[in-house]
């Protein structure tokens, strides 16, 4: 038996402050580690004020029964936001458990390697992207407002400036490093200058400048994601698709804000461009529409927002259904990155797997054990029990990071 004896949070605010990290304890000494991302305040109360009194004292590898528990109640709230996202740092967490008391990585629990490696892409953002003061706009000053592409500054693996300012060296950087796919948000800032109702067609070229420069250097060895962060409107986002349509972009991701599937579909018909959307969806109730309405030849899927592991599953076999690959979102913690490669490895409907290297090279050594193991542009599948990698134990002591304790 593993019945859960404690639960822990903290908030690593001086590495990023919008991240949580959970750890849960059982009685035969095992520690599953989970996290999720916004509003991180919100989400500890949720788990130590609610979810806490389902799970102490309770089989931790009972995964399926508690994420049915937690979900029912938490939708009755109505479209759960917070609550899925705390859900999700647990189910993580709790399926960590399972591989290790079975001594078991995740990915062989969800049946197996389907694919020994897994391809990513390069999200260009810098070490601070959604981190630290000063991604935001200027005029904001809040820490790490999320949805805000930066345009960063020059040096050491500024990605975000680079896309912009020395996108054919970046191309080439990455290619060199066997990383095939690179994601950019060169349009956005002219929505921090002008609003999100309209691109001049000054706007339209100078954005293009990059992207051309892109092509031009290292031709179609690379592929370009082009993100939106959700700003723009119908109108705009079809000026901007088809100015784009040049540079051959494998997807174009939440161009449009994300609460209207219909608008979604009609800007992929008109458009003829591949859509993704979205890890802003949370649950595979929340996907259902976006599939039947055919808006997206993309499923973006974030495993600590959308139900952790067991929902990413189901969300992944729900996309093969409507032949329809998915994709793993993070732009923000390690254990994202985990869960969505333990998915990914099981599973033959998934394309990608984000990666923010800036991020690996800069604070994950301060936020865990062990390092997503990459070769040539590829993740290797962990060999170890449960994820493969542990908080690092320092993070969680009281009176540091936010520390919070429930015990049975």
């Amino acid at each position: 038996m593993s019945r859960i004896t404690a639960i822990e949070t903290v908030i690593p605010s001086g590495i990023m402050p919008n991240l949580i990290l959970v750890r849960i304890h059982t009685e035969d000494g095992t520690i599953g580690c989970g996290e999720t991302y916004y509003t991180p305040h919100a989400i500890e109360a949720l788990i130590h004020d609610w979810m806490a009194e389902r799970l102490l004292g309770a089989e931790a590898t009972d995964i399926e029964s508690h994420w049915r528990f937690l979900y029912e109640r938490c939708s009755a709230f109505g479209a759960p936001g917070a609550e899925m996202r705390a859900l999700s740092a647990l189910d993580v967490a709790l399926w960590d458990i399972l591989g290790q008391v079975c001594g078991q990585p995740v990915w062989k629990l969800l049946g197996g390697a389907a694919q020994e490696r897994v391809r990513i892409y390069n999200t260009c953002g810098g070490p601070g992207y959604g981190a630290v003061k000063g991604e935001a706009p200027e005029k904001s000053g809040h820490p790490g407002w999320p949805g805000y592409g930066d345009e960063g500054q020059p040096g050491p693996l500024q990605d975000n400036w680079s896309s912009i300012h020395a996108a054919g060296d970046l191309a080439e950087e990455l290619i060199a490093e066997g990383i095939t796919g690179m994601k950019v948000w060169p349009f956005d800032r002219y929505v921090h200058r002008h609003g999100a109702l309209y691109l001049s067609p000054a706007d339209i070229e100078e954005g293009m400048r990059p992207l051309r420069e892109i092509r031009e250097r290292v031709g179609n060895r690379i592929e370009i994601m082009i993100e939106g962060h959700a700003f723009f409107r119908l109108p705009t986002a079809l000026r901007l698709a088809e100015a784009l349509r040049e540079i051959r972009p494998l997807w174009l991701e939440d161009i449009l804000p994300v609460d209207n599937v219909e608008t979604l579909a009609n800007f992929r018909r008109q458009s003829g461009m591949p859509i993704a959307a979205t890890e802003m969806r949370l649950g595979r109730n929340a996907y259902i529409p976006l599939l039947q309405a055919q808006a997206a030849d993309y499923l973006m899927v974030d495993p600590t927002w959308a139900g952790g592991i067991s929902e990413t599953r189901r969300i992944i076999d729900l996309a093969q259904a409507y032949q329809v690959p998915a994709t793993m979102h993070d732009c923000t913690g390690p254990l994202t990155l985990f869960s969505g490669l333990h998915c990914a490895v099981a599973s033959t409907n998934v394309v990608f797997q984000e990666t923010v290297r800036a991020h690996i090279r800069t604070f994950y050594d301060r936020l865990i054990d062990r390092p997503p193991r990459i070769e040539e542009g590829r993740l290797l599948p962990p060999t170890d029990p449960g994820l493969g990698t542990a908080l690092l134990p320092d993070l969680f002591q009281a009176g540091r990071n936010h520390h919070r304790i429930s015990k049975k």
